[in-house]
């Protein structure tokens, strides 16, 4: 059942703002402490540990704090076994390691499929990091099999990855989303491990597409941006999951965050450093004191909206490794702070009913569905980020940093 806009509101003005510890914050306060990290990863890795058993099949989204599931993976496959894997890293538990395992396995299907552009989505989290982590082969031909189904969405004419449809059909055949930075670097991956350039020459041009298009001059962007797929002529912005065309999604922004900052890091190209720099400094003038992003930063409630604590996840991530990259303390002091507002706020230590990690996820605002929910990727992303700051070195040999 969904909330109401009234209910939501009330909810969200009676909830206290709470560090891990315990202690309220606004902007410009004390972030996020170590301990206050390790003691989140703890929670999760107990959680993983009485939830994961039980699963055998890919978790998309909760109901009534309940995981429910998609059989194929969908889109969001490859969290599960992602967080598996980051859960293996952290603790060593072998448990872990066996049940990412075997989600990994049920993804093998899709890695031949091109029937969307989300094979980095399904096979970086869960196969590229397998690789990286256990050496085995097989988790790298299988990545390298998805970079090459991938590349069959190229449009050569509009230099970009069609995002929806299936091949050969037109609808949506010249719709681009933001999402896709995310899934470039599954491209660098399978140039890194074969040599062969023409996927991450694909990676370059579309993120040049992306950057061209999307990227308002004050930094924001919309989640869409449609093309006519026979001539590559620019049609103009759209969103699905954003309040509007000239609105600015906030896990939109998220991922051209990260996305922009993976591939300065994969090329050494300035401008995509660049652009993740004017990415960042967008949200982050206005993101609400809490830290926490409200679900769209041009929603008309405002700072009053409902949260998305996956975007603030996200974008953790892409502000720790953009702080690497430029040398600035400010992204890292930024991220600190998201992270405070994360494990302050928004975990489910409250709830005996919570099977996720993480709650006050929205993942498709427009269509009320999924308001103040968990999500999968929320969870990944959390320890992802949680690592970057306490275990460096592991998690940079996990997802090659």
């Amino acid at each position: 059942m969904n909330l109401s806009r009234r209910t939501l509101l009330a909810s969200a003005a009676a909830t206290p703002l709470l560090t891990g510890a315990g202690v309220a914050i606004g902007a410009g306060e004390a972030a996020a402490s170590p301990a206050t990290l390790r003691a989140a990863l703890d929670y999760g890795n107990s959680k993983l540990k009485a939830v994961a058993p039980g699963i055998t099949s890919f978790p998309e989204i909760t109901r009534a704090e309940k995981w429910t599931y998609v059989a194929d993976g969908g889109w969001i496959g490859g969290f599960w076994p992602g967080t598996l894997w980051l859960a293996h890293l952290d603790s060593g538990d072998a448990q872990f390691r066996a049940l990412a395992e075997a989600a990994n396995d049920r993804l093998a299907p899709r890695r031949l499929q091109p029937r969307d552009h989300d094979l980095g989505f399904l096979f970086y989290p869960s196969w590229v990091t397998a690789y990286r982590l256990t050496g085995g082969t097989r988790w790298r031909d299988g990545a390298i099999d998805a970079a090459n189904t991938l590349i069959q969405r190229w449009n050569p004419v509009g230099r970009y990855i069609r995002a929806w449809g299936a091949l050969g059909t037109p609808g949506n055949a010249g719709r681009v989303i933001i999402d896709t930075m995310m899934n470039l670097d599954l491209l660098a991956f399978a140039t890194e491990q074969t040599g062969d350039r023409k996927f991450l020459d694909i990676a370059i041009a579309h993120a040049r597409t992306t950057q061209t298009h999307f990227v308002r001059p004050d930094g924001s962007t919309p989640h869409v941006f449609d093309f006519n797929p026979d001539t590559g002529a620019a049609i103009g912005p759209n969103t699905v999951q954003g309040y509007s065309p000239t609105s600015c999604w906030a896990r939109g922004q998220a991922w051209g965050i990260y996305g922009f900052t993976t591939m300065y890091r994969r090329t050494g190209l300035r401008e995509f450093r660049d652009t993740a720099r004017k990415l960042s400094d967008y949200a982050l003038s206005v993101l609400t004191p809490d830290s926490v992003p409200v679900w769209d930063y041009r929603s008309p409630l405002g700072v009053n909206d409902i949260k998305d604590s996956s975007a603030g996840a996200i974008m953790a991530c892409g502000l720790l490794d953009l702080a690497k990259a430029t040398g600035t303390d400010r992204y890292r002091d930024r991220a600190l702070k998201i992270l405070d507002g994360l494990v302050g706020t928004c975990l489910t230590t409250r709830s005996a009913r919570a099977e996720a990690i993480m709650a006050r996820g929205t993942r498709n605002r427009p269509s009320e569905d999924g308001v103040e929910v968990s999500l999968p990727y929320g969870d990944y992303y959390l320890y992802e980020a949680i690592l970057r700051v306490l275990k460096p070195a592991q998690i940079a040999k996990a997802i090659g940093l």
